[in-house]
């Protein structure tokens, strides 16, 4: 599966524990990423500085779902399954 252009689900719905430029101690769930651009395009797409965690994270059918609404909620109830 390839990332739905302008979805920027991933940047917005999970927590991130990790630094990301412009946001040092990472950023809470549902809050959306400093770097994700006003049509939800990351600015550190292709760039060294990108984190680890989003050079790892993979589109797949089961956390992206059909439509950007869909991967909001899946994510997002990911993120609620597995918090701590």
């Amino acid at each position: 599966m390839e990332c739905r252009a302008g979805c920027g689900a991933c940047c917005i719905a999970p927590s991130i524990s990790s630094p990301i430029p412009g946001m040092p101690n990472g950023k809470a769930a549902g809050e959306r990423c400093v770097q994700l651009d006003e049509r939800d395009f990351c600015r550190l797409f292709g760039l060294p500085e990108r984190p680890a965690v989003c050079l790892g994270f993979k589109p797949d059918e089961m956390v992206c779902g059909g439509s950007r609404e869909e991967a909001l909620r899946l994510l997002g109830w990911l993120e609620q399954a597995t918090a701590i």
